[in-house]
């Protein structure tokens, strides 16, 4: 058994840079998990309309709606057993932004050999992910169909109200240094929200995630 993004991504986790594959590489298994702490250099948002959209996702921890340079951050990967029994890993974000503390959080797990990622502090978004590999051994991470579910509900969440996710991680080596750069951008609408920073990371020994990263609620539904 591997992490459950070596088994979503396949022989070409092997071309990922060494430490991405280590970063990428946390899970039950390697008994690892990953701290990182940097600065984002730029968070911003898109036009005026997109600030009643942002301010919802903020409710439970989706989106980020403020705006900053120089923003101090941490993301806590932390490999837990869910109570369904599947392994989950946290991608938890904080972010110091003009005296606020705005909070970003995520669980992931594998299904169907598909990461599906589910969004905010009670999971009610699951999002398919696709990964790849690209030619400097970055990870290159692109969302794609979103489900909502809350009790007896659950639907399929329309792009039209939603936007797609671009991520692009990778490491320099000169800096010893992560990178990474996020856009999200609605199919019809454009860009919504995004940043781009840097940041190190410690691994610490751990199989369980601290209360503080976890979910309010684990959403069986994928």
């Amino acid at each position: 058994m591997t992490s459950i993004f070596e088994r979503a991504i396949g022989e070409d986790f092997a071309r990922l840079h060494p430490m991405l594959q280590r970063r990428f590489g946390i899970g039950l298994e390697s008994g690892e998990a990953c701290v990182g702490r940097g600065v984002m250099s730029e968070v911003r948002r898109g036009p005026w309309w997109t600030v009643p959209f942002l301010q919802i996702g903020r409710l439970r921890n989706i989106l980020v709606p403020d705006v900053g340079t120089d923003v101090p951050f941490r993301i806590d990967n932390h490999p837990y057993l869910d109570p369904f029994g599947r392994e989950t890993v946290t991608f938890v974000r904080e972010y110091e932004i003009r005296g606020h503390r705005r909070r970003f959080d995520a669980t992931m797990i594998l299904v169907d050999g598909r990461v599906v990622d589910y969004l905010g502090t009670h999971q009610h978004l699951a999002v398919d992910l696709d990964l790849a590999v690209d030619d400097d051994g970055g990870l290159r991470l692109t969302s794609g169909a979103q489900r909502f579910a809350e009790g007896p509900i659950a639907f399929r969440f329309p792009m039209l109200f939603s936007g797609r996710a671009h991520l692009h991680e990778w490491y320099d080596d000169e800096l010893e240094t992560f990178h990474i750069e996020l856009e999200v951008r609605n199919d019809r609408f454009g860009f919504l929200f995004g940043y781009r920073g840097t940041f190190t990371c410690e691994w610490i020994a751990s199989t369980d995630a601290p209360e503080r990263v976890r979910p309010v609620r684990h959403e069986r539904r994928t």
